[in-house]
């Protein structure tokens, strides 16, 4: 099996690469929607399709933030997940870019809602609630995850040698 870790680790890589141009990709068609939004006129039209190139880039953030996040886990670190410090920063970073992703797209899905079909409005709303539920158990999580560090301080130790691998 250990033969094998070499393996999931140019896995991992090529999964983060694959993120990474995803991300790349998402931000060349977010200009492109932002510069003919600016180029048609100034109007609630041009607004709207700005307001959409903005959730395009808040997906290409998201992308480009697990591509780092799994490069740095799983490639340079090698980590070992099983760990309740390394458990919660994983996660963190992780629920960070989606959480503030999500609200974007919530948003924005409420600008389009009430500008084009407001039988939309429930649906943007639940994307919102559901959210913030979301933010609500990530704290949970943090919560109860720093009571379990405390039951094992060399795991965060054992991070912070890891974190070393970074600088």
């Amino acid at each position: 099996m250990k033969s094998l870790l070499p393996l999931f680790r140019i896995v991992h890589g090529l999964i983060a690469l694959l993120f990474a141009c995803a991300a790349l990709m998402l931000i060349a068609i977010a200009a492109r929607m932002g510069w003919l939004a600016f180029a048609s006129g100034w109007d609630a039209v041009a607004a709207q399709a700005i307001i959409e190139a903005i959730g395009l880039l808040a997906a290409a953030v998201v992308a480009l933030q697990i591509a780092e996040t799994i490069t740095e886990e799983e490639v340079i670190r090698d980590a070992d997940i099983s760990a309740p410090t390394r458990a919660r920063r994983f996660l963190s970073r992780f629920f960070v870019v989606v959480i503030v992703a999500l609200a974007i797209e919530g948003l924005v899905a409420t600008f389009k809602a009430l500008h084009e079909d407001l039988t939309q409005l429930p649906y943007a709303a639940s994307a919102l609630v559901a959210t913030a539920l979301l933010l609500a158990a990530w704290g949970v999580f943090v919560h109860l995850n720093r009571s379990a560090e405390e039951l094992e301080p060399e795991a965060m130790e054992d991070a912070k040698r890891e974190d070393k691998k970074l600088q």
